[in-house]
């Protein structure tokens, strides 16, 4: 497995895995995942050297952190576990309080790296890093990331914490190309990572959806899934099947593999099964050439989805869908 060397976190692998369904009802996998399924996946991530494992506080209402302690076992102080504040009220005696409850439920006395979930609109970080700065210089945590923030705040970050802000929890994917842009960059430049979160877009980049297989349960609400947009991705999708097959691969894992091909980023991909971890985690090992990299960041560049969960024109499309199917048949 390939790692980075993170500051005050030492080598974290370039894939690690992400735990938002742990104890999440909205992704349907069964009420034998959480007992059973999850501890599996944990367990064999260990065994192909998967170093880093990433939870918050909000997943399952801190069922996730639970399931991965538990999952980890004596293994829990070896790897870097990540989790996450979420920002409500992140005065210091809460955040103290919140990552107190976080570390109990993660079993350990210090998290190796502790996250502000996301940017509060109304509480500048100035308010918000002194209380982490403590928790850091106390020894209760080991580094300090952010997630979901643009570059302009992860910079006020490092000036509000007084030391760097190693890390920032971003979207980033071939659908979501966007942090190319400046928060890879500034990650290379510094010395810092960035930490792709939904690494293969809620399962566009499988390549198995389209506009005539359009997903149902909580991905159906994304907009990435409307008519319109799985239209639009078709070219993206195009690139993506060509090289995965060139390598005998999986889209999914050159999906994969094109972001670890990124300076300083590290992927979290979630797994619903044992086989899918172990897809993801062999990505680790798959070696794109130049042009490959160039030619997949061309199309993502290119990829210019419409927002809102639903449009006119997937209505549209879909009635013309649903028409040429009925007199096809």
């Amino acid at each position: 497995m390939r790692s980075l060397e993170v500051d005050g976190l030492g080598q974290v692998s370039r894939i690690g895995l992400g735990t938002w369904q742990f104890g999440s009802r909205e992704w349907g996998y069964g009420g034998d995942y959480a007992g059973g399924t999850a501890g599996r996946i944990v367990q064999r991530a260990l065994e192909l050297g998967v170093t880093f494992f990433d939870t918050a506080e909000v997943y399952g209402f801190g069922k996730s952190e639970r399931i991965l302690a538990e999952a980890l076992g004596d293994r829990r102080s070896d790897v870097v576990v990540a989790s996450k504040l979420f920002p409500v009220a992140p005065f210091p005696p809460v955040v103290r309080n919140r990552a107190s409850g976080s570390a109990s439920r993660l079993q350990l006395d210090r998290i190796p790296l502790y996250q502000v979930h996301q940017p509060n609109p109304l509480v500048p970080d100035s308010v918000i890093m002194p209380g982490l700065r403590t928790l850091q210089e106390e020894g209760r945590v080991g580094a300090v990331g952010v997630s979901n923030y643009s570059l302009e705040r992860w910079q006020a970050a490092d000036r509000a914490l007084g030391s760097p802000v190693v890390s920032n929890q971003v979207q980033f994917s071939l659908a979501h190309a966007g942090p190319l842009a400046d928060l890879v960059p500034f990650a290379e430049r510094e010395d810092r990572v960035v930490i792709a979160y939904s690494p293969l877009a809620q399962g566009l980049l499988g390549g198995r959806y389209s506009a005539d297989h359009r997903p149902g349960g909580v991905r159906a609400a994304n907009p990435l899934f409307g008519t319109e947009n799985l239209h639009r991705a078709e070219p993206l999708l195009d690139v993506l099947r060509e090289v995965a097959a060139a390598h005998d691969a999986r889209p999914a894992q050159v999906a994969l593999a094109w972001l670890i091909a990124q300076p300083r980023v590290v992927v979290i991909p979630g797994a619903s099964s044992v086989e899918q971890l172990e897809a993801n985690v062999a990505a680790a090992e798959l070696e794109l050439a130049a042009d490959e990299v160039t030619a997949l960041t061309d199309a993502a560049r290119a990829f210019r989805p419409v927002s809102g969960v639903r449009t006119v024109t997937d209505t549209v499309r879909e009635k013309v869908d649903q028409l040429r199917e009925r007199f096809a048949g």
